[in-house]
């Protein structure tokens, strides 16, 4: 699966984990939920940041990936304010508030970056990309709960631009 594929599939999981949790009944299924959540876009950030987004960088995208970590960041922070106390009024408006910020993040990365990844690159370089994009992915989830390893600044390289 080349790397743009492998983003987008990680998009539409979060996206029906919010329509799962906006559907959930107690309380203890939102917490449940919401730790999915949390861990599917840590992961997600992480590999983007970590690989993705230096891999892709050039002039063509330096703007949008500025603006893509921009929108990590104000993402970290909802997310680290609701892991804080899920039981305080006003959780189902922190994550609202939150899923509000990734909706706009995945559409201009799907409309805007994506397309300008998929000019740049040649479709063996979106395919090995792809492969550790998996990788990391799936290391970072044996590991268990990613959602403790958010921390509101951008992840360190390990594809250096």
């Amino acid at each position: 699966m080349n790397a743009i594929d492998v983003l987008e599939k990680q998009h539409r999981l979060v996206e029906k984990l919010f329509r799962e949790f906006e559907a959930a009944e107690g309380d203890d299924e939102k917490k449940a939920i919401f730790d999915e959540i949390a861990d599917n876009l840590a992961v997600h950030c992480a590999i983007e940041e970590r690989i993705f987004y230096p891999a892709v960088r050039a002039r063509q995208t330096e703007e949008q990936l500025e603006e893509a970590f921009d929108e990590h960041l104000d993402a970290k922070k909802l997310i680290l304010d609701a892991l804080q106390d899920p039981d305080a009024p006003g959780f189902d408006g922190k994550v609202a508030a939150l899923e509000g910020a990734i909706e706009h993040h995945v559409e201009e990365e799907e409309e805007e970056l994506f397309s300008s990844v998929r000019k740049l690159m040649t479709e063996n370089a979106l395919e090995a990309l792809g492969q550790m994009l998996e990788a990391e992915a799936l290391r970072m989830m044996q590991l268990g709960a990613p959602r403790s390893t958010i921390r509101p600044k951008p992840e360190e390289p390990v594809v250096q631009p």
